[in-house]
């Protein structure tokens, strides 16, 4: 157990812009048929309490770090400075369409970037009051409780999660493809709605594994820290490392991502050590600055672009 007066400083301020975010989810819910909705795309919603949620986390954080750099889903790279090694992470509300819904599977998500690599890490699931919090090298905590990934050595005994493709542009027959091969190789198949809650239910060890296609940064950014920090593996679906922007990852205990890897790296659009086709996460571009960004057309990587440019373009 980590006491709370151990945590990193950024750590607790991440942890209290997520509880405040949470407070806003929370008095909303309880009158959800009154919440605003717009759809951003074909089944892709967003409400005005996202909206409200990431400028909460957004004061809150600049509020204590006014030179570091935000990442938000909703308000991309508008705030903050364009220019900083710490950038924030953010998912005001991961599990829009189950909140829409009364579905109480939902959850705030808040990562710290530095120099390319996720140090801190948040996921608050207000509906049951559950804080998930991570530092890197220091391991992953459920309500200070410390967690390890599950034990589990064989695909059969587990229970793995996913997301469904909902986008227009995803690839339905891939993913239904890839269902067929896995089901029959687990003991159960679970898709909550939450890419986020999923990760740290991973980490938690209540699931075995998790694989879900596009995903992005601030969906996976947190959770992926939890992970790793509770023991696990996370990457894409050849279970190489780069998978922040690659719209693809999968995660696991490390047997279980070993007996994963051979069902789902067929259908991964990433090409590991053949040098066939350059993967350019947002690790690499922010740690290396030499990454061409000139043909990504990712939302993750457009929006890292424009955190780069100078203010006010």
């Amino acid at each position: 157990m980590m006491p709370s007066n151990s945590l990193h400083p950024m750590l607790n301020v991440a942890i209290k812009a997520a509880r405040a975010a949470g407070s806003v989810i929370n008095r909303a819910a309880l009158d959800v048929e009154s919440v605003r909705i717009s759809e951003k795309k074909i089944n892709d919603f967003v409400t005005e309490i996202d909206h409200e949620s990431e400028q909460i986390i957004i004061e809150t954080l600049l509020g204590a770090y006014p030179e570091h750099g935000i990442l938000a889903e909703e308000s991309g790279s508008t705030h903050g400075s364009s220019t900083s090694d710490h950038i924030w992470i953010i998912d005001p509300l991961d599990g829009t369409t189950n909140f829409i819904h009364g579905f109480p599977t939902y959850c705030v998500s808040i990562a710290l970037q530095v120099k390319g690599k996720i140090e801190q890490a948040v996921i608050y699931d207000p509906t049951r009051n559950d804080l998930f919090t991570a530092t890197k090298g220091r391991g992953a905590f459920m309500n200070d409780r410390r967690m390890r990934v599950s034990k589990r050595t064989q695909l059969k005994d587990c229970m793995l999660s996913t997301g469904f493709p909902f986008r227009a542009e995803d690839d339905l027959d891939a993913y239904l493809s890839i269902l067929k091969e896995i089901i029959p190789k687990t003991a159960a198949l679970r898709r909550p709605g939450s890419a986020a809650l999923d990760l740290a239910y991973l980490a938690a060890g209540y699931t075995d594994g998790f694989f879900e296609t596009g995903l992005s940064a601030w969906d996976i950014a947190a959770g992926s820290l939890l992970v790793t920090e509770a023991g696990g593996l996370i990457g894409n679906y050849t279970g190489e490392a780069p998978f922040l922007d690659t719209q693809e990852v999968m995660a696991a205990n490390p047997k279980i991502y070993a007996q994963m890897v051979p069902i789902l790296k067929p259908y991964s659009k990433c090409v590991a050590g053949s040098g066939e086709q350059e993967t350019s996460s947002p690790e690499r571009v922010a740690q290396t600055g030499t990454v061409s960004l000139k043909n990504i057309t990712s939302p993750t990587a457009l929006a890292l672009k424009r955190l780069r440019e100078p203010l006010g373009r």
